[in-house]
């Protein structure tokens, strides 16, 4: 049963429950620093279900466990956390370009918009990294965080959230627009996700792997065999060719343990 005090204790924000920009950037990275984006051990033997998600299930498992999740679970209970707590929030949808070229839906990420005092900050603790690690202003200013910096540019219709590290190029992150949403609005993604389930036979080789977790100075985050690593803006890559070392990499991700 989701439980307002039992998710703030969990995310290391015991009594942190003011509606204020210096109380949701504390939630916002304890969030990520607690809890994994966990995209490894998803288990979808009982269907999947984006649109008429369970959240009180969802918040045993993704919550209470642990265990994390993907963006349509950490930001949806995110979402309901803040709403809960006062936050003015809104349900936003992004699209990445691989996620744009495998399906062709532009509601495929979910994030949200809260205002405060007049201001529109984006708030996403559910997206693998690198990116944000507290919220994002939503303005048309360069904006630093733990040696990385932010930038939304707008590209037509869309606006385009980048980052460069201290020695990167700007690249971009996702793309979305204001326009709010509902969670019906990811009925397509649903239904594209299923079908990929469905016809997934291929080899359980590691490459479809995504999980990321936040540090106090950065976030790490495994996709397939690349193994990404952010700490004071400054970004290392490798590629994990031995199969033990990759799977111990998942468990510290999942787990936190970084030793």
């Amino acid at each position: 049963m989701f439980d307002v005090d039992g998710y703030l204790r969990r995310i290391d924000c015991a009594g942190e429950t003011g509606v204020d920009i210096a109380t949701l950037r504390t939630l916002h990275k304890k969030h990520l620093m607690a809890l994994p984006y966990n995209g490894a051990t998803q288990d979808f033997s009982g269907g999947l279900s984006l649109v008429d998600l369970d959240e009180d299930a969802t918040f045993e498992t993704s919550v209470v466990q642990g265990r994390g999740g993907t963006c349509f679970q950490l930001n949806r209970l995110f979402a309901r956390l803040l709403t809960e707590l006062g936050y003015d929030v809104t349900l936003l949808a992004a699209s990445t370009a691989e996620g744009w070229e495998a399906s062709g839906i532009d509601v495929e990420h979910m994030f949200n918009r809260v205002r405060l005092a007049g201001e529109d900050w984006l708030v996403d603790v559910g997206y693998p990294g690198p990116s944000y690690v507290e919220p994002l202003r939503l303005c048309d200013t360069v904006q630093s965080q733990y040696g990385s910096q932010f930038r939304l540019v707008e590209r037509g219709s869309r606006i385009a959230l980048q980052r460069r590290g201290r020695i990167t190029r700007w690249s971009v992150v996702y793309s979305f627009t204001n326009t709010p949403r509902q969670w019906s609005d990811w009925k397509d993604m649903e239904d594209f996700l299923v079908r990929e389930i469905a016809a997934d036979t291929g080899p359980q080789d590691g490459t479809k792997i995504l999980c990321g977790r936040t540090l106090d100075d950065g976030q790490v985050v495994l996709k397939g065999r690349r193994h990404l690593t952010v700490r004071d803006g400054r970004d290392e890559i490798r590629t994990i060719t031995d199969d033990t070392e990759h799977e111990r990499l998942v468990s510290h991700l999942l787990s936190g343990s970084f030793g």
